[in-house]
This record gives structure tokens, sequence and C-alpha cells, in this order.
């Protein structure tokens, strides 16, 4: 989303939310109403979801990857597909373990 950016570069390197518009072709208003705005049903689920993700992570210490979380979510009652498994876990905060000795061929 090209307010989230936005919003980002004033953050992280005090660039003006005008000049970044400016910059992007994007009217200031435009930026504002996105700032002003309730998160979607969409979001609220996505973070949900995290919460849920992290909990469940945390809970294993950290061994579980994805396919194990999303299996042990599943066991819990939540309905959960594939898709969402395509945001990148660093972006959860989520790192499986390792096995010693590199585990493959």
């Amino acid at each position: 989303m090209t307010a989230g950016f936005i919003a980002a570069q004033r953050t992280g390197h005090g660039v003006a939310h005008a000049v970044a518009c400016r910059a992007l072709g994007v009217a200031s208003s435009t930026f504002y109403k996105w700032r002003g705005r309730a998160p979607t049903p969409a979001r609220r689920r996505r973070a949900a979801l995290d919460e849920r993700v992290k909990a469940c992570f945390d809970a294993s210490g950290g061994a579980y990857g994805s396919p194990r979380v999303r299996t042990q979510l599943r066991r819990d009652g939540l309905a959960v597909s594939k898709r969402p498994w395509k945001r990148p876990w660093p972006a959860r905060a989520c790192r499986g373990a390792r096995r010693a000795g590199g585990g493959g061929a």
C-alpha cells in the first residue's frame, strides 16, 4: 500500500508526508484519509491470526515451523488455509529451530 510506504518513510527517514506524496503522485488527502481509517475486517483477522501464530510458536519453544504451527492451529479448531502462510515468517518474528548437522543430502 502506497500510504503505508509514505508513513514508513516519515518514520524511518524523516521524509515529510507532503514531499513523499508529491514524489509518488499521490494526493495528500488520500494519505490522510487512509491514515484516519479504521482497520478493515481482513486486516483485523490477519492481526488476530498473527497473534495466534506467535503464541503457538512461542509455546513450542521456537521449535515449530510453519507446517507444524498450521497443524496445531487446525487442531485447536481454527480454519487456516495455506494462503496466509505466504506471508514471510520473519515479519511475524518467528524462525523455526534448525536440526543439528544440516539435516539433509
